[in-house]
């Protein structure tokens, strides 16, 4: 019903799942990350009991061989199930069972592991693997994963058609205020193209959620300041740190406002 990516990014430093199906929210099943642990997509007849068990495992130090071989051991209805997982080194292991509806098959490799089952065929999981095994090292890793998991769905994707998409990423301190480890965790529950609309929630994660990077600060001038100020009155707010908190921009504008990232410059501006 499902086909997804799991990997850990090449600097060893994310790890995160990728998934779309022809079944509602999707995201609620499929996907578990922890930081500096790993990561699973448990799917077909999924046991989502499997999350939970597997990062323990890996938290105490298994592979991801291990950790499967134990998932596996345990669990009666093993044969319908279909599991990835990568563990915090990026060792990676996936498992079909001979129950899963075909086409049903995976790909693994170093940092990856890529598993489908009801698809179109194997191509599905080979444009996944291509796309990933291909992409520009520059990429940032969310949009890597959701890179791999388009192409996916370009080569035929689920044999049922489309309905939902998540992708979660996780890494330390990445989350809101740096308060927590998920840099990612988004959902599209039920939509006719699932895949085009978690690309578009992706860009507002980046603007909303993500820190800016020191290329993207902007040193705030007492000039700058005082436009800034005018510019936020204008808008109807007190002050400019008002408008900050009205607008959702806390991640990236520095609290003591020594800094004002490019992107929200413009939109203060009216530029963008």
């Amino acid at each position: 019903m499902t086909f997804s990516i799991v990997a850990r990014s090449d600097d060893g430093e994310s790890w995160g799942v990728a998934v779309a199906s022809k079944f509602l929210a999707v995201g609620s099943a499929v996907p578990a990350a922890v930081a500096g642990v790993g990561a699973i997509a448990t799917q077909a007849d999924a046991n989502v009991a499997y999350k939970g068990q597997a990062l323990a495992h890996l938290d105490d130090g298994a592979t991801a061989e291990v950790a499967l071989q134990r998932l596996l051991e345990d669990d009666e209805g093993r044969d319908h199930r279909q599991v990835g997982l990568v563990d915090v080194e990026g060792n990676a292991a996936s498992h079909t069972g001979h129950a899963c509806l075909d086409w049903a098959g995976s790909r693994t490799g170093d940092g990856f592991a890529i598993q489908g089952n009801i698809l179109t065929g194997e191509e599905v999981v080979l444009a996944m693997e291509d796309a990933w095994t291909g992409a520009d090292p520059e990429v940032p890793f969310a949009r890597r994963l959701l890179a791999s998991l388009a192409a996916g769905d370009a080569a035929g994707g689920d044999s049922r058609g489309r309905q939902s998409a998540a992708l979660l990423v996780v890494r330390e301190r990445a989350g809101y205020g740096g308060l927590d480890d998920i840099a990612v965790d988004l959902r599209v529950d039920d939509h006719t193209e699932p895949i085009v609309e978690l690309e578009r929630l992706l860009g507002l994660n980046d603007l909303y959620l993500t820190a800016s990077t020191e290329e993207e600060k902007v040193t705030v001038t007492e000039e700058l300041r005082n436009e800034l100020e005018e510019r936020a009155q204008a808008a109807g707010r007190d002050t400019f740190h008002a408008w900050v908190g009205a607008e959702n921009y806390e991640m990236r504008v520095a609290p003591d406002g020594s800094w004002i990232d490019q992107r929200i410059l413009a939109i203060i501006r009216g530029e963008a």
